[in-house]
Order: C-alpha cells, then structure tokens, then sequence
C-alpha cells in the first residue's frame, strides 16, 4: 500500500500542479480550487523529500511572481505599520492575501485574508528547497521578491492577523510566529549582507513566543487564548523554533495526545465546528513526524498505516469523520458547501513527509 500510495500523492500533485507553478490546494471543493504560499510551500517541501525538485522549483517561481505583482501593495503596508498604522480586521485587506488565483491574482470574498505564516513558510521551504536541490542560483533570481518578504514580515510580525485555519484574526499566535522566524532564520545563511539583522530579529521573535506564548508550561493557541491546537506541532517541527524534546515542547504534545488525537486522528483544537470538527489527516502525520524524531517509531508507523487506511478512489481528504468534535455541525457545512474537501494535496504532502521520515519510500 505504501509504495502504490506514495506513487498516487505524487502523481495527484503534479496533476493538479498549474501551469504557472501554483498548486491547487484541492481541484474538487470550491473554496479551495486557489493557492496557498503555506500549503504549497509544505506541498513542495513533500516534493523535494521525494525528489520532484523541478515541481518544487516552479512553485517557488510561482511565489516570486505573486510577490513581484503585488510589490506596491507590500510597500504601502510596510510604510503604514511604520507611520503606525495597527492594522486589524476592518483594515486587512491593506496587507497581501493568503490565497491567490493560479495566476496570483487575489481572490475576493469574504475570508481570514491577513495571514502571515505563509510569507514565513515559503522563505523556509525556498531554503530547502536549496539544500535538497542545490538549485542555489534561485537565491539571485529571487532576490527582490525575498528581501521585500522579510521587510514586510520585520514590519508586521507583531501584528493581530488570521492564524493557519484563517480564524482569529483580532489575536498573535505562536506557531504564525515561528513560521516568521523559520523564513527569517533560513535567509540568515544566503543574505550575508542581512545576516546579523535577521539572526537579531529571529531571535526576537523567539523571545517573543516563549514570553508571551506560554501557559501551564505548554504552548497556547494565540496569546491571551490557552487553549491547545494540534498545529503547535510546527513549532519543532519543521520551523525549529525549539527542539523536539524541549521541556515545553513535550507538554505541548502531551496535551495534544490528552485533547485532540481520537484513535489515530488528530483533531485541530477542542472547540472545532468545521464540518464537524473531524480529524485531519495531515495533523496525523504531523504527530507522526514528531514521533519519528522523538524515538517512536511504533506509533509513527501506526500513524501512517492509519492514514493510509482513509485513502478513497480519488485520494485523502482533509478530514475524515471517525469521530466528530461538534457532530450537530457537519450537515450544516455540508449543506451549504458541500462534502469535506477531497483530495486535498495538503493531505498527501505530508503523507509523503511521514513515509520519508520511515523510510517506507524505497522508489516511486
């Protein structure tokens, strides 16, 4: 099952792969037929651990263009938040978006549109990208696009915007923030020139979350809401914000083991009512990955096999629905807009990461 998995999350992601480079978040749901700079850079970051280098390269091609084309609007927020200018809600649709058309258009609508964590995410998977490839040359090529990202991301980080579910964008949130200090801390090595700012300002910003980002010696879901959301996994893993086996890393996962995870599920955090509040395949092996590199392997392996066992004709979902957190909201969500989101090129992404971390890709 694994090798036939592993070839078909391939084969479904270069499919649906854009012209342009975009990645189509999941071509079958209709709020989500766009692309994301978080969920395409983890779809490439999959891509280069498979060896698809060239998909991952034109993804990141695909970044420079959105960022080029939307250059003026960056540069007007940069210089608000610098005349002071807070931002908010009632005023985000001054900042850059978070989904774009495949031909990086911005999409309309009403939607959590000031998100900061994808601006982080794709600089750090850039540098993968790099240390996989060696496609070193993109660094030059992309030059103006990257500088205008940290700038905007060393003007904002401190600002209130949606987190990585597009919620809650009156609130910071700790894992938004580290995927800022994974993009910043990844240019340090190829901006010479920038390499002291940008340590200074990563390191701030680390400061920042373990300040203000925990409680009860866990990590929370934003400051000022202690709640636990199971994408906290990302602070280790992969934006190294602190180590695996941090003190308050390990809390954090053991009330995300306590709260979210049914079975083999991980639900996204105890209040969910998104289609029920299913449990997502990708925070599975999210929570897989983190095993692999905390020495268990069993429930890792146990993790995967779980995921592949919810595999349909037409892929994984985003969700599945062995155990809903607010059950009496499903119907509603699928009657306005429709069935759960499937396949969801997110979902395989990060199969693929945990079946790399196993070593279960032997060749695809």
């Amino acid at each position: 099952m694994t090798n036939t998995l592993c070839t078909q999350s391939i084969q479904l992601i270069l499919r649906h792969q854009a012209t342009s480079g975009a990645y189509i978040a999941s071509p079958a749901f209709t709020h989500y037929k766009y692309a994301w700079l978080r969920d395409g850079a983890f779809t490439a970051y999959a891509m280069n651990r498979v060896g698809e280098h060239d998909s991952a390269s034109r993804f990141y091609k695909w970044c420079d263009r959105v960022i080029t084309l939307h250059e003026q609007k960056a540069k007007a927020a940069i210089a608000a938040v610098q005349a002071g200018d807070r931002g908010g809600e009632t005023g985000s649709n001054r900042f850059l978006h978070t989904r774009y058309t495949v031909d990086g258009e911005e999409v309309s609508g009403d939607w959590g549109s000031f998100q900061l964590d994808g601006y982080g995410t794709w600089l750090w998977g850039l540098a993968k990208h790099i240390q996989y490839s060696g496609e070193i040359n993109l660094i030059q090529k992309l030059a103006p696009s990257i500088e205008l990202t940290l700038d905007y991301l060393a003007a904002c980080w401190q600002l209130p915007n949606f987190d990585c579910w597009e919620e809650a964008g009156d609130r910071v949130h700790p894992v938004t923030l580290a995927a800022i200090f994974a993009g910043i801390k990844a240019m340090e090595a190829y901006l010479p020139e920038r390499a002291s700012e940008l340590a200074h300002l990563a390191e701030a910003i680390r400061q920042f979350v373990l300040e203000h980002g925990v409680a009860h010696g866990r990590f929370v879901k934003s400051i000022g809401n202690p709640a636990v959301d199971a994408s906290l996994l990302w602070l280790t893993l992969p934006f190294g914000l602190v180590e695996v086996d941090d003190p308050v890393m390990e809390q954090t996962v053991q009330a995300i083991e306590k709260e979210l995870v049914a079975g083999h599920g991980v639900h996204r955090y105890a209040s969910d009512t998104y289609y029920g509040g299913g449990q997502w395949l990708l925070l599975s092996a999210w929570l897989g990955w983190y095993y692999t590199r905390a020495g268990k392997s069993q429930q890792a392996h146990e993790m995967a096999d779980w995921i592949e066992s919810q595999c349909k004709a037409s892929g994984l979902p985003e969700q599945v629905q062995e155990h809903l957190l607010s059950p009496q909201d499903y119907s509603s969500w699928v009657k306005s807009s429709g069935e759960p989101a499937m396949p969801l090129l997110w979902s395989h992404a990060m199969y693929l990461v945990l079946a790399s971390e196993l070593g279960r890709i032997k060749h695809c």
